[in-house]
């Protein structure tokens, strides 16, 4: 494997934090690196280091053979006035870039839904999340620096990413990725080393491990194990020796100064404590036989287009919630995910239906942006909290609103800290104590995860583990759903809820038979959908005597999705024939072998034939 770039002894100290520290680091061809680390330790600025954004104060970071390292961090900060196909490919004309596979596949897996002419200052932050990573992945860069690329990228397009990115990174082949992310199912299907940076907590280190997440919490664990037990024998000999040195005035002065060096030795060496971090169980109010039922609820917008259809976002739903259920949500962007949450909060009324509500029930609800603290920016963290509450019973004993904040990894000085200065991580903290002061039963999570390092994730998830009420989580984070809830369930973009027995796995099988069901029975009409996941199936009713509707975006989205995956396999099967060709040209004197090679040539051409006639059917559909 060839040598791509590597960080020699570089050390960096940013105001009085030392966020890197004689760090050593090298990066070969077919690394796929996940890095990990509290918020604030600085692996935002080691990708910038490693990509030349930024110079350390002392060593050098080098590119061998000039490597071109590309950048996305997390600002995507997109130039007014350019089109989403400019950003993407420059001025190259269409049919250079629309004969490549990959980019193919870039365009499917990302900008399948967009404009390619739309200008980028129109559009949303997740779209504008994907046309910049979609133009970082369509170029031939030598190693790829993803920052928190999975914000804004829904359960399905992780999962794109994910298999784009250990497809073009497998072992042996050239080029190299980094990634900084909080997604731990996405560092374990894409990453085979990971680096845990410390920051000043751990004297500016980077700790390196073979292997994904999984392989990462596991040696992880397995170090601070050993670490405890040298720290129980060394705290044995610093209590024998502290023991020894208090004995009384006379004694001490005829001690042996080499003892007394031991023991100094000792306190002096005693390492600083990693940040505290605990997410607290406190009390919460009782819940009733009633939480929250959805019945025959039907929740629709009005057009964006004049003249358009209103946009149906929920039709005759029927969901009924009750005490300790936990469920996890997944959908398409746009299917109403959030707007699901905001009619269980009692933020959104239906157009028709009710929500009936028990009369017992706390809801709190955790909302995807952090602009609810604006409203605070001017008071500290503990002044928030206590705002909301003094004292919380916390195991039938009183705590008090530092203690508590301390208890979520606020140091005396940052819990005295502005909220309008807090980082983005840190304020996500303060939304969640927050929420749980109030003591609520009913909680809505609305992409929980969004700037939580995943030391703050595990708290969290220890916490929901014993959370005795009703937890709903709105999330793309698989590793999340499959930890905190026992069920799932999935928005289609059909106006219905469907059980999802199988869980997010279950989910993405079926947004690939949707493409199959649209290419298979195309003149199929839509039926509606009457859904209920407290139990009961999901009737399906066909509509009588009405004209076959055109695919939903949705359903063309999941079509190019399809398309993309055919278009690798055809760039796959032509390698192989290729392959086949140059065994044939070497072998042709062999007629055993050449009967062999010519069998597998024939079948190739054969599924190469198949897909290229489905390539064409499912073509017809994004049109």
């Amino acid at each position: 494997m060839a040598h791509l770039l590597g960080a020699d002894s570089i050390s960096l100290t940013l105001g009085m934090r030392t966020l890197f520290d004689d760090v050593s680091l090298g990066i070969d061809d077919g690394d796929r690196i996940g890095i990990v680390g509290p918020n604030g330790a600085g692996k935002s600025t080691l990708l910038r280091l490693l990509a030349g954004r930024g110079l350390p104060d002392a060593g050098r970071i080098t590119w061998a053979g000039g490597a071109d390292v590309a950048l996305l961090d997390q600002r995507d900060e997109l130039p007014a006035g350019t089109t989403i196909r400019e950003l993407v490919h420059g001025e190259s004309a269409e049919h250079t870039w629309a004969s490549d596979p990959r980019i193919r596949s870039v365009h499917a897996g990302l900008l399948s839904d967009l404009d390619l002419d739309s200008d980028v200052a129109t559009l949303s932050g997740g779209q504008r999340r994907r046309a910049a990573l979609a133009a970082l992945l369509v170029g031939d860069h030598d190693v790829i620096a993803l920052d928190e690329p999975t914000n804004h990228l829904d359960v399905e397009g992780v999962a794109w990413l994910a298999e784009h990115l250990a497809e073009r990174f497998a072992r042996g082949s050239q080029g190299a990725l980094i990634v900084v992310t909080h997604d731990r199912w996405f560092l374990d299907a894409v990453c085979t080393r990971m680096w845990e940076v410390t920051g000043s907590v751990g004297f500016g280190e980077v700790a390196q491990y073979d292997g994904g997440y999984a392989a990462y919490v596991l040696a992880r664990a397995e170090r601070a194990r050993s670490a405890a037990s040298s720290a129980d024998k060394r705290n044995n000999l610093l209590r024998k020796e502290l023991a020894w040195l208090h004995r009384g005035a006379k004694a001490r002065s005829t001690k042996p100064k080499y003892r007394m060096d031991a023991a100094e030795a000792l306190i002096a060496d005693e390492p600083p404590a990693r940040d505290p971090l605990e997410l607290t169980r406190m009390a919460t109010a009782r819940l009733g036989k009633d939480v929250l039922d959805l019945e025959d609820v039907t929740l629709t917008f009005p057009a964006e287009v004049p003249g358009a259809a209103p946009k149906v976002l929920f039709d005759h739903l029927t969901w009924r919630l009750g005490p300790g259920d936990r469920y996890g949500i997944v959908g398409v962007n746009g299917s109403g995910k959030t707007s699901l949450l905001r009619l269980l909060a009692d933020k959104l009324t239906p157009t028709t239906g009710r929500v009936k509500r028990g009369k017992t029930i706390q809801v709190a609800e955790l909302t995807q942006d952090v602009e609810d603290l604006d409203a605070v920016a001017g008071m500290s963290v503990v002044e928030v909290i206590e705002s909301e509450k003094r004292v919380v019973s916390v195991g039938g004993k009183e705590v008090s609103a530092a203690q508590l904040v301390e208890r979520l990894g606020f140091t005396n000085e940052r819990a005295r800290t502005l909220v309008s200065e807090l980082s983005g991580g840190e304020r996500r903290r303060l939304q969640l104590l927050r929420l749980l002061v109030g003591e609520p039963n009913v909680l809505l999570l609305d992409e929980p995860t969004n700037d939580l390092d995943t030391d703050t994730l595990a708290a969290l998830e220890d916490l929901l583990d014993g959370w005795p009420g009703t937890l709903i989580v709105v999330s793309h984070d698989r590793y999340l759903l499959e930890r905190v809830c026992d069920r799932q369930v999935a928005l289609m973009g059909d106006g219905a809820i469907r059980d999802l027995p199988g869980g997010v796995e279950q989910y993405l099988e079926l947004r690939h038979a949707a493409v199959r069901s649209t290419t298979s029975e195309p003149g199929r009409p839509l039926g509606r959908q009457r859904s209920d996941v407290s139990g009961a199936a999901v009737d399906t009713v066909p509509d009588a005597d009405v004209e076959a509707a055109p695919p939903s975006a949705a359903e063309s989205r999941a079509a190019r999705k399809e398309l993309a995956r055919i278009d690798r396999r055809l760039a796959k099967i032509a390698q192989l024939i290729k392959g086949l060709h140059d065994k044939l040209a070497a072998q042709s004197t062999d007629h055993e072998v050449v009967a062999v090679l010519d069998a597998e040539l024939r079948a190739l051409a054969t599924e190469r034939a198949e897909l290229e006639e489905l390539w064409l059917e499912l073509a017809e559909t994004t049109t």
